[in-house]
């Protein structure tokens, strides 16, 4: 039995799409994204600092978020981290060499309820200064959506 070309294109995409384009596809889910250049001054690399206001996010009623994925790069001369804060404690760090870049697609992927805050802080040796490019990736899913 032979299948005529659109069923057996169609069985092909829906058999090879991942949760993630699913949901999308679906309209139960909406990526959003933290992004941005940011100028930053190190104030020692143990002391975590939010970068900018814009790198916050609060997850909206009826929703829940996953982050997905963070890409970013370091212009100064000296190794900085980044680091994902939920309700403002640490949940993910990144830390980023000089004067280079990285892209981490994240393997565990946690879910965050309605009303929590997620933002992006940094660390930098006290006097290091430069900027640092930052792109994170989040999937905002329906309340009620499955998969």
């Amino acid at each position: 039995m032979t299948f005529p070309q659109p069923v057996f294109e169609a069985a092909r995409v829906l058999t090879s799409e991942t949760r993630r384009e699913t949901l999308i596809r679906l309209s139960q889910a909406t990526p959003r994204f933290l992004q941005g250049v940011y100028p930053f001054a190190g104030r020692g690399i143990f002391d975590l600092a939010p970068l900018h206001d814009d790198l916050a996010y609060r997850v909206p009623e009826g929703y829940v978020a996953e982050i997905v994925y963070l890409r970013a790069g370091n212009a100064s001369d000296d190794l900085i981290c980044l680091a994902l804060t939920v309700y403002d404690r640490p949940s993910r760090y990144f830390p980023l060499g000089p004067k280079s870049d990285s892209h981490v697609e994240l393997a565990i992927v946690e879910s965050h309820a309605a009303g929590t805050r997620i933002a992006v802080c940094f660390a930098a040796p006290r006097g290091v200064s430069g900027a640092v490019v930052v792109d994170v990736g989040m999937l905002e899913i329906h309340g009620g959506a499955r998969s």
